[in-house]
């Protein structure tokens, strides 16, 4: 697992052209729109994911 994970896409305008940004750990800049953002893993969910199988509506 890399130390830095890199966002694919801008979250404003969907652009890939991301540089990091100087604010320091976590940001990014895009060059398409202009923005800075930054991301932020706030950790794992205590009850995790539950999934919801079955099989649609009933009518």
């Amino acid at each position: 697992m890399s130390e830095r994970a890199a966002p694919f896409h801008c979250p404003y305008c969907g652009d890939e052209d991301l540089r990091p940004g100087e604010q320091g750990h976590g940001t990014w800049e895009c060059a398409a729109c202009n923005r800075a953002f930054q991301l932020k893993f706030l950790g794992l969910l205590a009850r995790g994911l539950r999934r919801n199988d079955h099989g649609g509506e009933s009518i």
